[in-house]
């Protein structure tokens, strides 16, 4: 059995390879095509081992994540195996391929839930998701300007990111990188909100993918309140998960308004419907994005071996 690890990851595919594939992958879970595990985190003595995965028949790939946490830090694997005849097909350094696929499910939902012509974007958090949202989101949209809002951020992160992205980018306060944002996204580890709801700008999309813990919220009452629509992953997992809408005020998560990003992307559900809406994508990450991703890379090194 193979094993990848994230250099090589890197160099096989791009972000645009892994938005298309996995696109496909949640069109597939929408139609009923797919199925995933729900995260299961185990802990003893600060030590946290989580897993989960998907069976994906039409991409011919069954994939399992597992990773461990300690004191916050992260150490991903992922297992991937054959669909057609459960052979185990490779296992993977998932570093490259959790950075790279959060992002990619961000583009996926602003390009159902943000205005086409958004213009600015704010960066709360720019550790290695808020870097790779940039870029992929500088991609997808006719950004003119990037504000960083990370009171971490390292000497120089603007330049690096302003380089890597082709927009100019500036480092700003919380308040200054909402004022106006059309594009939001928090990638951060706060455990409270990063800013006040009302600070959103009419017709903003917001992208919060910093947390997976049910203690955990980077947005405010005030700001799920304003969203027209709410966008996740899969509602099993994400409402056991999600802090921002798991420590939601009563009432403020309602059905009408939430929609999984497999209704999105097969049109069962509609995305943005005014220009003045605010609209949220909620993500913790699912195993769907993990196997699809890997499965992309493996039949890549197929092919080039061929």
């Amino acid at each position: 059995m193979q094993h990848i690890t994230d250099a090589v990851v890197d160099a096989t595919i791009t972000p645009v390879e892994a938005q298309a594939v996995l696109d496909d992958a949640f069109a597939r879970f929408g139609r009923g095509e797919a199925a995933m595990q729900t995260r299961v985190r185990t802990d003893a003595g600060g030590v946290k081992l989580s897993t989960l995965g998907a069976v994906i028949p039409g991409q011919g790939v069954v994939g399992a994540k597992v990773y461990t946490t300690i004191a916050g830090q992260f150490t991903f694997v992922i297992l991937l195996f054959s669909s057609d005849d459960g052979r185990a097909l490779a296992s993977f350094d998932a570093g490259a391929i959790t950075r790279l696929r959060t992002a990619a499910c961000s583009v996926i939902a602003a390009r159902h839930l943000a205005r086409a012509d958004a213009q600015v974007m704010a960066l709360y958090g720019a550790g290695v998701q808020g870097r790779m949202h940039a870029v992929q989101m500088a991609g997808a949209f006719p950004l003119r300007e990037i504000r960083v809002s990370d009171p971490y951020a390292p000497a120089g992160l603007a330049e690096e990111l302003q380089a890597l992205c082709g927009v100019p980018v500036r480092m700003a306060t919380p308040e200054a990188a909402v004022e106006g944002a059309d594009i939001v996204v928090t990638a951060s580890r706060s455990a409270t909100p990063l800013f006040r709801g009302e600070q959103l700008a009419e017709g903003a999309f917001v992208a919060a993918i910093g947390s997976s813990l049910p203690h955990t919220r980077e947005l405010d009452d005030t700001a799920l309140r304003r969203a027209a629509r709410i966008a996740v992953e899969w509602k099993p997992q994400t409402l056991l998960e999600a802090g921002d809408l798991v420590l939601a005020a009563p009432g403020l998560v309602t059905e009408e308004r939430l929609v999984e990003l497999g209704e999105l992307v097969t049109g069962r559900k509609p995305g943005r419907q005014d220009a003045r809406e605010i609209t949220l994508y909620k993500s913790v990450g699912v195993g769907l994005e993990d196997a699809a991703l890997a499965g992309l890379v493996w039949q890549r090194l197929q092919r080039a071996v061929a």
